[in-house]
């Protein structure tokens, strides 16, 4: 008869309890009470699951950008609930690279391009670039805002900028590969979508993209 692992650790009864009430501010409170950044990094790269988890998840609500490289290696965990909280947290991590002000500013860049403010994107982002220039995130939205202009190619640029500073980020690759596409680069795009996917294999609309353009490719080899 199999017996049950008991939960070993204070994180993963506040894990668990989290589970059960979903109660977020609940479990920010605790585990921030009790566990530093640096202990949280390390718990996040081995332990159980459930261990690895409830890392993962903290890192998420309360993790400084240091903690990308380890969260970002998490989306290649073996276990398929720590990737998926790792791809959420890692989304969370890229805007606490700044400080408080140029945080605000990245979140109004969310704000002008979910609203298709463009022009008034771009023009933020320049002048948070200008102050700022190795927030990566701040590239990847002025690239948003770039393809939502036409400009693929300038968009382009600006995700390979995001890439170059931040190598996990795996929307700005994701983003550089539909830019290929309707730049008419179907080699580049379908190499830009397989570092997307080296980087976050758990894109399942990567992976349909990377099987068109094969078929693609492939289809146009033949015709040659």
């Amino acid at each position: 008869m199999s017996v049950t692992r008991q939960v070993s650790t204070r994180l993963e009864q506040f894990y668990c309890k989290y589970l059960h009430s979903e109660n977020s501010a609940d479990f920010i409170a605790a585990v921030s009470q009790h566990y530093s950044n640096e202990t949280l990094k390390r718990l996040a790269s081995g332990g159980s699951r459930v261990l690895r988890r409830a890392a993962v998840l903290a890192l998420g609500f309360l993790g400084n950008y240091d903690a990308n490289e380890v969260v970002g290696r998490a989306l290649r965990d073996r276990d398929r609930a720590v990737r998926l909280l790792a791809e959420h947290g890692l989304r969370q991590i890229w805007f606490r690279a700044g400080n408080a002000a140029q945080f605000q500013a990245l979140m109004t860049l969310v704000r002008l391009n979910d609203n298709g403010h463009f022009h008034e994107a771009i023009d933020l982002a320049r002048e948070l670039l200008g102050e700022a220039p190795l927030l990566a995130e701040a590239w990847n939205q002025r690239a948003i805002a770039d393809f939502s202009l036409f400009d693929y190619e300038e968009s382009a640029l600006n995700c390979q900028r995001a890439i170059d500073i931040n190598p996990y980020h795996f929307n700005a690759a994701m983003g550089q590969g539909h830019c290929y596409q309707q730049m008419d680069q179907p080699i580049l795009a379908l190499e830009a979508f397989r570092d997307a996917l080296r980087i976050n294999p758990n894109l399942e609309c990567v992976r349909s993209q990377i099987r068109q353009l094969e078929r693609s490719l492939g289809r146009e080899r033949l015709d040659d």
